[in-house]
């Protein structure tokens, strides 16, 4: 790599940052350039893992949107990742308005069966209430603050009129519980009582039926990763502060001033001209004070504060046989006696599992089937806390009571996420907290120096939470870091104007 170019570092190996890098590299000013991983991956929160006969994804899932006017399917597209279906013209073109596709069965907790068109007509309801919520996105002001809370005032409304019986009655308020809780894995929070109402319809849903990558997420990120001039991927490389804003000499460069300095948890100190911060939001939230310096500006600082960052864990069980119909793709849980209009405030060590919406039941694999649990929220954060003997004890229980199946088999094996404990990730992804808006996420992606003064475009940012429309997902992340890559190249091509002579 030319040494006499800009010098850019980029922190953190997720897509974001990864796609930065790609898009730099490909530049003439041929930018002398690091990207400096704090694990021993590339990837961030995309990361699959071969397991069980075959490839599971402990991060991202799917492919959200895969359309002509989405990066990631674009790119998977171009490097053959993805089979006939997904690229089909039918599949591009299809609506979903962002909805979760519907259980091919649902049990309650007790054993019962509950009636597929029982379930699309809460699922109608529920779904059209979501839909409601982009009437509030340019109004002066809302009802309530939350989604959570406009959802449960309209329900109550409609619940009043219901003339069922008590105990259907009960059985539609529980099954609207888990589509609460489906919700809740979506936006990667707790509670929708937490999440914003007047921006949540900011988020933009691309067309395209949500598909899955045969071979792994990861071979995507492996794609970049390989493209890139040999050694620019540091591993292993955490950074503990980033010092902007000065006029820094180091050694190996005589001479030479920079106006950033990354100093490593090694005690590695690396000058730049430019760097380019693509870690999680839980981590920022976790070490602002300390990862910058001098201290970010108090509306950045702020912004960091206010926006959510919740976490959605898997759970996957092994099983030698399957319990399931042929051709069952997911399976709902509806735990009776809960209500989303109650409040219930019971201890995690006995009821974390209740907020697990089902299981999704996974292609099956050379010789065993898997079945992947979705968890968001505390009751997620606290899962992460038990060792995997009481979660496999916890989730043999509660499919021997979903099933009514007291012999049921134990499943062989279990292997599950745990990004709220991951140190550099500190959950899952994104959301528009109440108390911030999609102004927030705009201030998340404004470079440093924010005054103008100094050098330019010292600090910039990049991955999903600092995009406004696509937060919290895979081409929100990749197209944020092309982004931050595109405002570099602006300014070098301007400056490189600037020095020609004048004919």
């Amino acid at each position: 790599m030319a040494s006499g170019g800009p010098r850019v570092l980029v922190v953190g190996g997720g897509i974001a940052g990864l796609g930065a890098a790609q898009r730099l590299c490909r530049h003439p000013a041929a930018p002398h350039l690091r990207v400096l991983e704090a694990t021993a991956r590339a990837g961030g929160r995309i990361r699959s893992e071969r397991c069980f006969g075959g490839v599971v994804e402990l991060g991202a899932h799917w492919i959200h949107g895969p359309s002509q006017g989405n990066p990631v399917f674009q790119l998977a597209a171009e490097i053959g990742l993805l089979g006939e279906k997904e690229l089909s013209e039918e599949n591009q073109l299809m609506e979903t308005a962002g909805h979760v596709v519907l259980p091919s069965m649902s049990c309650t907790s007790s054993g019962k069966s509950v009636s597929l068109e029982l379930v699309m007509e809460m699922a109608s309801l529920f779904y059209g209430l979501i839909d409601r919520t982009r009437e509030f996105l340019n109004a002066p002001e809302t009802p309530v603050a939350s989604v959570g809370e406009f959802l449960k005032t309209e329900l109550s409304q409609q619940v009043a009129d219901w003339t069922e019986d008590e105990g259907t009655k009960k059985l539609k308020l529980a099954i609207l519980n888990t589509f609460f809780n489906v919700e809740c894995c979506v936006s990667g929070t707790h509670s929708m009582d937490l999440v914003a109402l007047a921006p949540f319809g900011e988020y933009t849903v691309l067309p395209g039926l949500d598909c899955t990558l045969a071979g792994g997420y990861q071979g995507l990120t492996n794609h970049i990763l390989a493209s890139l001039p040999e050694d620019s991927m540091v591993f292993d490389k955490p950074v503990k502060t980033i010092h902007w804003n000065g006029s820094f000499q180091e050694a190996a460069f005589s001479g030479e001033t920079f106006p950033v300095l990354v100093e490593c948890e090694d005690g590695t100190r690396l000058p730049a001209h430019h760097v380019i911060v693509t870690v999680p939001l839980g981590f920022l939230k976790e070490h602002q004070e300390t990862f910058f310096e001098p201290p970010l500006p108090a509306k950045k600082a702020e912004a960091i504060r206010k926006l959510g960052f919740g976490t959605n864990n898997k759970i996957f069980l092994e099983f030698e046989e399957p319990f399931w119909e042929p051709g069952c793709q997911f399976i709902q849980v509806v735990w009776e006696d809960s209500s989303p209009l109650q409040d219930t405030a019971l201890s995690l060590q006995d009821t974390w599992f209740k907020k697990l919406i089902g299981f999704l039941v996974l292609p099956p694999f050379e010789s065993s089937h898997v079945l992947c649990g979705f968890i968001a929220g505390l009751e997620s954060e606290f899962m992460e806390t038990l060792s995997d003997e009481e979660v496999l004890l916890s989730l043999t229980q509660v499919l021997r009571r979903v099933t009514g199946n007291p012999q049921l088999p134990v499943a062989k094996s279990v292997l599950r996420s745990r990004w709220h404990s991951a140190p550099y990730t500190r959950g899952s992804y994104s959301y528009v907290a109440v108390g911030s808006t999609g102004e927030d996420l705009d201030v998340m992606a404004q470079p440093l120096p924010a005054d103008g003064t100094g050098a330019q475009l010292q600090v910039l940012f990049a991955g999903e939470a600092t995009h406004r429309t696509f937060y919290s997902t895979t081409h929100g992340a990749l197209l944020s870091g092309r982004r931050e890559a595109d405002r570099l190249i602006g300014l070098w091509d301007s400056q490189v104007q600037r020095s020609r002579p004048r004919l």
